[in-house]
């Protein structure tokens, strides 16, 4: 989607130049700084260990822009068993590593649009080529995240997304 859509802010009345499609989460939603320092624990772009005993990827949750060729996406994090978080890690950087099956993960991102919370949503991991994040598909519930990755979202559903996040609890400028 062209970042040159700009919109008119309900919130604060402004206007604003580009209209965002792609929103991150620095990390996971059970991360806390004091951990940085913690043996057994790390925060990287791609990748977070707690304590050595939970572990994270990020990746992509898209959602198709119904009329238009766009995607709007979040980078989340979500969880996955030590195996597998192991086995991802020794592919980083293997060619044809997006043969490999997903892998299933708990969603780890606090995403405030939606209601209910989406911690904890089941998810399947997908591997792509290197050099791309993976693709985060949710299981097929009610939950609004779920019906948007089925569905999709109009440009008037990207707009209600920037404004709740420049926005989070509705205060206006």
């Amino acid at each position: 989607m062209t970042s040159a859509l700009g919109f008119t802010c309900s919130c604060c009345g402004q206007f604003h130049a580009e209209l965002p499609t792609h929103y991150a989460a620095a990390a996971p939603y059970y991360w806390d700084p004091s951990f940085a320092d913690a043996d057994g624990s790390l925060l990287s772009a791609d990748q977070c260990v707690i304590k050595a005993e939970h572990y994270f990827v990020k990746g992509l949750v898209e959602i198709p822009v119904i009329g238009s060729d766009d995607v709007f996406s979040w980078a989340v994090w979500t969880s996955l068993s030590r195996d597998n978080f192991a086995r991802s890690a020794d592919l980083r950087d293997a060619p044809g590593r997006e043969a490999e099956g997903p892998y299933f993960g708990w969603l780890a991102t606090e995403l405030s649009p939606y209601s209910p919370s989406t911690v904890n949503l089941k998810t399947h991991v997908h591997t792509r080529p290197v050099g791309q994040r993976p693709f985060i598909e949710l299981e097929p519930t009610d939950h609004p995240l779920a019906v948007e990755q089925r569905n999709g979202i109009t440009l008037d559903r990207v707009r209600d997304i920037a404004e709740a996040v420049l926005h989070p609890t509705g205060e206006s400028a």
